[in-house]
């Protein structure tokens, strides 16, 4: 998820650039970089860190030219660093992007062979150099990019350059977005409109597949098979401040909107349908390691340590290994038994959190190996771990974690099904059942989204409640954990999660009429059981919100307000009973005019014991 942005037009290129980067700061923020072309000669500038580090860079010595493109990087491919920053030169290209090419290996190789140098680890790098490639051999800037299109595989927002034709960039869409911004004698592209929103807010926004050719006074757009579209464009009237958000009212919203496309990033190119099976070699854990491990270890913090008693679940019933969970700041001070049999396994968002990295150092003095799951490439917990594997949930602004926590879960299950594929406990039909059901995933994840109005009129009926319980058993009791972790943290209404088993064991005593009790109730084998803790509640004259899935008549009729989920499978519902929760949270929230991005006393990443 970075930033990008193009401009062609009488301005000069690195204001409008710089200006538009400003803006799309909150995409990522490893390292920045622009290219300017003037007098068919390209000045590119790249600086590791925030958009300041550029800005110290060409302060005194700014790149001249009236065409351009801007990046500001959230890595997926190569650690933060000037060589990896973009843009990108090969030859006479010069290319920004957004987005993961799947089989970017494949091409570099082919690319290597035929004598091409390659400086950074990105896969961004061979795009550059396919294009410049094909152009050589051609001579034409738009049959070269067509071309090069037709060969690259997985998602891409690209914005390109050619230093033989310089009234022109070409930009190209396929799963990550692109808008272009029809100025007055000048013209945009940009992975967001806040980018342009101060020069222009008529805009086309590009289609999966399409691509475009921008000059300075017009833009053709075709599709996939080379057809001319024509789109007639929008008037946007959002503020700039509302753009950043892309209309939502707070980056939290935003963010639990994203979760379907997240999902979708953090197993595409790992997940091979067509074969059924899964590639996880990028973790850098070899199947033969992965295979001798002998007991799992799982260790994090808040969100993340509810997402690890998730993965106990899926690593005993799917991989049949035994699973401990620990918080970090627990671990690291008692006195675990620990060997080159174990697995350990770290989860974090930011990859700084202070007690988790003393964890880690604690288990490798032990001897353990250690893999984390981490959405910041490059950050201190991956650099100190065995084993590293990416969300790629792309940056998430608000504190209370949503997008980060869902990615974790699809990550955790898919090391699981890896794992009980090469312990044998899951055969290939097995395999290829389980992520069929993961590829319908994002599907389901948008239709749970869209319960949004109702869960609003639930926050408006229960909100002003000063305290809730959350309950859930088996698999999905860590979300209850997790729902009640969401509500106290941006509402700062007392709650408290357990598992509905132990709800007789002291939280009844605090039901009464003024509580509402949400019980999540997933169409499995703790439903009848669940059932039993709602008569319990309402026995007590509970308030009972009851997340289901299917017009289960028996939970409408005993539910003061029910919602109906759709069924993902019994391993994969514990994303989709997050997402209403989250929902939950944040309208509970709003309605008590709290600063839902920045809680009160809390920081996104912990840095600090």
């Amino acid at each position: 998820m970075c930033g990008i942005i193009g401009y062609v037009g009488p301005k000069p290129a690195v204001d409008v650039i710089l200006d538009g980067l400003k803006r799309l700061e909150y995409r990522g923020y490893d390292s920045a970089g622009i290219a300017v072309l003037d007098g068919g000669r390209f000045d590119i500038r790249r600086a590791t860190g925030k958009l300041d580090k550029l800005l110290d860079k060409i302060k005194d010595d700014r790149p001249a030219g009236r065409i351009g493109i801007g990046h500001t990087r959230w890595a997926t491919h190569g650690r933060p660093s000037d060589l990896n920053a973009h843009p990108h030169q090969a030859g006479d290209i010069a290319l920004i992007h957004n987005g993961i090419i799947e089989n970017y290996l494949e091409l570099k190789s082919e690319l290597a062979d035929k004598g091409r140098t390659f400086l950074s680890e990105t896969d961004t790098e061979v795009v550059a150099h396919l294009i410049d490639d094909l152009f050589q051999t051609s001579g034409d800037f738009t049959a070269a990019v067509e071309q090069a299109l037709k060969r690259i595989k997985g998602s891409y927002a690209l914005v390109i350059l050619n230093r033989q034709v310089p009234d022109t960039i070409i930009a190209a869409r396929r799963e990550s977005p692109l808008v272009t911004g029809l100025g007055d004698g000048e013209m945009f592209f940009a992975s967001d409109v806040p980018a342009f929103l101060s020069h222009t807010n008529r805009v086309i926004f590009l289609e999966d597949g399409e691509w475009a050719v921008l000059e300075a006074g017009r833009v053709v757009i075709r599709d996939a098979a080379g057809r001319l579209v024509d789109r007639a464009p929008q008037t946007i009237d959002w503020s700039p401040v509302m753009a950043e958000k892309a209309g939502y009212k707070h980056f939290m919203l935003k963010e639990i909107f994203e979760q379907p496309r997240a999902a979708i990033d953090t197993f595409r190119g790992r997940v091979l349908r067509d074969q059924a099976r899964l590639d996880l070699s990028e973790t850098g854990l070899s199947d033969e390691d992965l295979r001798g491990f002998e007991r799992i270890f799982i260790i994090a913090c808040g969100t993340s340590y509810h997402a690890g008693l998730v993965g106990k679940f899926l690593f005993e019933e799917l991989a049949r290994l035994p699973v401990e969970v620990d918080l970090a700041s627990e671990f690291r001070y008692r006195d675990p038994l620990l060997g080159e049999k174990d697995l350990v396994i770290l989860i974090s968002q930011s990859g700084e959190t202070i007690d988790t990295l003393g964890a880690a150092r604690e288990a490798k003095s032990r001897g353990a190996r250690l893999l984390v799951i981490c959405n910041v490439l490059g950050s201190s917990i991956t650099r100190e771990s065995h084993g590293v594997l990416y969300t790629h949930a792309g940056p998430e602004i608000g504190v209370a974690s949503t997008k980060a926590f869902t990615t974790q879960l699809v990550a955790l299950y898919l090391l699981a099904l890896h794992l009980g594929w090469l312990r044998g406990k899951l055969d290939q039909a097995a395999l290829a059942a389980r992520l069929d059901e993961l590829v319908l995933l994002p599907g389901l994840m948008e239709q749970a989204l869209e319960l949004d109005d109702r869960i609003k009129e639930v926050a408006r009926t229960f909100g002003q409640a000063q305290d809730f319980l959350f309950l859930g058993r088996g698999i999905c009791y860590p979300i209850a954990l997790e729902g009640a972790l969401k509500l106290k943290e941006i509402s700062y209404i007392h709650a408290e999660g357990y598992p509905a088993g132990e709800m007789k064991h002291g939280p009844i005593a605090l039901i009464d009429q003024e509580m509402p009790v949400v019980i999540l109730a997933p169409a499995d084998r703790t439903r009848e059981k669940i059932r039993g803790n709602i008569e319990e509640v309402r026995a007590r004259q509970g308030l009972v919100i009851a997340l289901g899935q299917g017009q289960d008549a028996e939970l409408l009729a005993k539910a003061d307000a029910y919602l109906d989920l759709p069924q993902a499978g019994p391993y994969l519902n514990p994303v989709i009973f997050a997402l209403p929760l989250q929902l939950l949270a944040y309208h509970v929230a709003v309605l008590r005019g709290t600063d839902v991005d920045q809680p009160r006393n809390l920081a996104k990443s912990v840095t600090v014991e």
